[in-house]
């Protein structure tokens, strides 16, 4: 993993700069998908994967981990909206920059209007899983001014009989460290993807539009979202 995660930096640095758009999404899918051979992560995929580059779309998804975004690049690469924190971290901060991470100030309430055409985690934070916290409208607020639409993606870390995986799960004071080792004590970790239909944010507000993804996704994973009701049938 070491060497793959150099192998990344050189690309960013002395390759990345000079390569066609296309070009690029082609590297980063393949560097994806390395890592998660490397991890030993299944890809399950549901749903039709959505073509962002062609449409004017946000995707919106639950997050679990760190893993998350390694994981949807491998499938689509696409460009993350991250906290400003993240930009500090070593090694990562600088990979996710040079790959295009869109970082906000989450203590900056206007921040988040720069925010379009990207891929955003509404809940803020991670969980481990078993349950979907409320979204944060906000970072919804740019599909709404562009009246574009929002493409829901539901994220589930399972073992092999189905039941929930919370190992890759990067929650409470857990380091990095813990976290990897976590997910390297996994034989096999299975991650499944459900893209759902399309939400169109035409004529709604950020609210109603961050309530009908989270819907969507807390249907798709059969949860509850966190102090809300119930969104499934009783």
């Amino acid at each position: 993993m070491a060497v793959h995660v150099l192998y990344a930096v050189a690309i960013a640095a002395l390759v990345f700069p000079w390569l066609p758009a296309k070009v690029r999404i082609r590297v980063e899918r393949r560097w994806n998908n390395g890592l998660m051979g490397i991890l030993n992560v299944k890809i399950r995929l549901n749903g039709v994967v959505p073509d962002l580059a062609a449409q004017n779309v946000m995707l919106v998804a639950n997050h679990v981990s760190w893993l998350d975004i390694y994981l949807l690049n491998a499938v689509r690469p696409v460009r993350f909206v991250s906290k400003v924190e993240v930009r500090s971290w070593p090694v990562v901060g600088w990979l996710a920059s040079k790959t295009g991470t869109l970082f906000i100030d989450r203590t900056k309430r206007h921040d988040t209007a720069r925010v379009n055409n990207e891929v955003v985690f509404p809940e803020g934070t991670t969980s481990n899983g078993s349950m979907l916290r409320p979204f944060h409208a906000s970072l919804l607020q740019p599909a709404v001014h562009s009246q574009s639409r929002i493409w829901p993606a539901a994220i589930r870390y399972s073992h092999a009989d189905g039941t929930l995986n919370t190992a890759p799960a990067y929650i409470d004071e857990l380091t990095f460290g813990d976290s990897l080792a976590l997910i390297l004590s996994e034989a096999i970790i299975y991650a499944e993807i459900e893209f759902m239909p399309p939400i169109d944010a035409h004529g709604k507000v950020r609210r109603e539009l961050a309530r009908d993804a989270e819907m969507a996704i807390a249907s798709a994973l059969n949860l509850t979202v966190a102090n809300r009701e119930s969104v499934l049938p009783a």
